[in-house]
């Protein structure tokens, strides 16, 4: 009898160890899949929030490089600009050299001081007139006028002469911003009228056609030309053409002599550019990737 009761105490004990051992290693593996899981949250978390600080890097870049190339600020110290420099920054108080070679810049410095595109008469008639000198602003007096400007509505002011007094007046006559078949119409009305031609009629916007152009940037407008004269009279179309601010790019043309002069056909091409803006772009950033790329 106690042999029996030695057996079934030792069967006992053994049974207990093997629970305890159960449910240490059930503890242990509990342990180790909630290890795993937080670990493998740390390291999506990680992998999210690196993505995060690349993306803001990659924005404060395109920031810094919109506003250098546009000359709002100064160039920065570094490759980008520090929140001390942007604070420091007053568009008001910088002049056109002092960010050389931006869009800024090169409106003010390069464009509207073009003396080419100053020869052309201006129209802008008593607006344009200095009234200490009673003589047409010169680009010197107009720089001048918009440097020393310091208040809104000085620089309001003095960029509304700039637009109309200097070269820049010719921009939007010379390149449109939009597609405008009625206003080329009324360019080619005001040469053959410059050359004491009349038309018979000129073409509607039905008839015209567009062909490829390879400017990147410049969308095509072409029309077709019919001129029926003498022969001085054509060519003194075709040379009024030729000095017009816009530009008429000839493309095809055939001139056939006739009992009472000549006739002449030619395809001519315009251009136009559409107007450029800065987008704000908002980038989302998905919290897990999938084959490498954004989920």
């Amino acid at each position: 009898m106690a042999k029996k009761e030695i057996a079934i105490s030792k069967r006992a004990k053994i049974s207990k160890a093997q629970q305890n051992m159960l449910l240490a290693v059930l503890g242990t593996g509990l342990v180790l899949g909630a290890t795993i899981a937080v670990v493998s949250y740390c390291i999506k978390l990680i992998n999210f929030n690196a993505r995060i600080i690349i993306a803001k890097d990659q924005a404060i870049v395109d920031y810094s490089e919109t506003i250098k190339n546009t000359g709002v600020c100064k160039k920065p110290s570094g490759d980008v600009y520090t929140v001390e420099e942007l604070k420091k920054c007053d568009p008001k108080t910088l002049n056109a050299s002092d960010v050389p070679g931006t869009l800024r810049a090169n409106i003010l410095n390069v464009l509207a001081a073009d003396e080419s595109l100053a020869m052309v008469p201006s129209k802008g008639g008593d607006d344009c007139r200095n009234p200490e000198t009673d003589k047409q602003y010169t680009y010197k007096e107009l720089s001048d006028k918009y440097n020393k400007a310091k208040t809104d509505e000085e620089i309001t002011a003095a960029t509304n002469l700039i637009k109309s007094c200097s070269a820049l007046r010719l921009v939007p006559d010379a390149l449109p911003s939009h597609q405008n078949e009625e206003a080329l119409l009324a360019s080619l009305n005001k040469i053959f009228n410059m050359s004491g031609w009349q038309p018979e009629s000129i073409a509607p916007a039905s008839s015209w056609r567009t062909y490829g152009t390879e400017i990147q940037g410049l969308n095509p407008l072409t029309v077709n030309l019919s001129i029926k004269a003498d022969a001085d009279q054509v060519y003194t179309v075709l040379n009024n053409i030729e000095h017009s601010i816009r530009e008429f790019d000839i493309r095809r043309a055939k001139i056939e002599s006739r009992e009472n002069g000549l006739e002449m056909s030619a395809q001519a091409t315009a251009y136009w550019v559409e107007p450029t803006y800065i987008n704000e772009v908002r980038e989302i950033i998905p919290v897990e990737e999938k084959n490498g790329g954004k989920k």
